[in-house]
């Protein structure tokens, strides 16, 4: 938080600079698809720290969303930043603000920018306007924005269940390894990856059991079921392998791509 205050016309300003963090799926099968259209699926979110944006809020007359770095859409339409705004401007009539994101996270690379920058909105709204807002409530108002929203509530290691939307703490702690992320220039759209996904109901349960395996048989029991579709299959596979041949213990891509993280021991 930062005040700044002009003496003359006694005019306050509040700030706020939260820091959206990625995510990586360790492993992430589709069980079934569901009538609702979408899909049950398990995974393992983890938390990735030194792959982040740049969230600054800030109250104003009138509202306005600005951004740098890489191009994002910012229609109300599209973005989920400017769809939490709304939400609280209608459910709360919060005044007006002034949203100013730096993207470094790609879009479609399947690490979670998009829905990581919407749920520190909700954070820094609820800090902004002291409205006081629980984790439960926070988690609740996340789902209705988007399924992968609820994890970065608390950010923490969660085995996920159901459309991604139930989450269930794990002891997984990765801080003695390095995380290295591979972004190539390929980006994916998470809707047509689930289109041509073929679910499986054999995998459910397996990602929470073979996680405590040890890491480096992780490769031969912990898959990421989108990394067979066609028309990623050949490029994913060829960064994962060079990972491997690395040092890697662990290398696969997050979420629906086309991102590729690799798991290394720390010198």
């Amino acid at each position: 938080k930062i005040g700044v205050v002009k003496k003359k016309k006694m005019f306050f300003v509040r700030k706020m600079i939260f820091y959206p963090n990625a995510k990586i799926n360790i492993g992430l099968n589709i069980i079934s698809k569901r009538k609702d259209g979408y899909h049950n699926l398990n995974s393992i979110f983890y938390p990735i720290f030194n792959v982040y944006d740049i969230l600054e809020i800030i109250k104003s007359k009138k509202f306005e969303f600005t951004t740098s770095g890489l191009a994002i859409d910012c229609s109300a339409e599209k973005n989920l930043c400017y769809k939490v705004y709304t939400y609280f401007k209608e459910k709360y009539d919060i005044q007006n603000i002034k949203i100013h994101l730096h993207k470094n996270i790609p879009i479609g690379s399947g690490l979670g920018g998009g829905s990581s920058d919407a749920t520190f909105t909700i954070k820094a709204i609820n800090n902004l306007f002291k409205l006081g807002l629980n984790i439960n409530e926070l988690e609740s108002i996340s789902a209705k924005i988007g399924s992968d929203c609820p994890f970065f509530i608390s950010n923490k290691p969660k085995y996920v269940t159901v459309t991604g939307d139930i989450l269930s703490d794990i002891d997984l702690n990765l801080s003695n390894y390095n995380i290295q992320i591979y972004t190539p220039k390929i980006k994916i759209s998470t809707r047509d990856a689930f289109d041509k996904i073929l679910p499986n109901q054999n995998n459910e349960g397996k990602i929470i059991e073979n996680i405590t395996k040890p890491m480096h048989l992780w490769k031969n029991y912990i898959h990421n079921d989108f990394e067979r579709l066609h028309n990623v299959k050949s490029k994913i596979i060829k960064i994962r392998q060079t990972a491997y041949d690395s040092g890697a213990i662990y290398a696969s891509m997050t979420g629906t791509g086309s991102a590729v993280y690799a798991i290394f021991e720390k010198n």
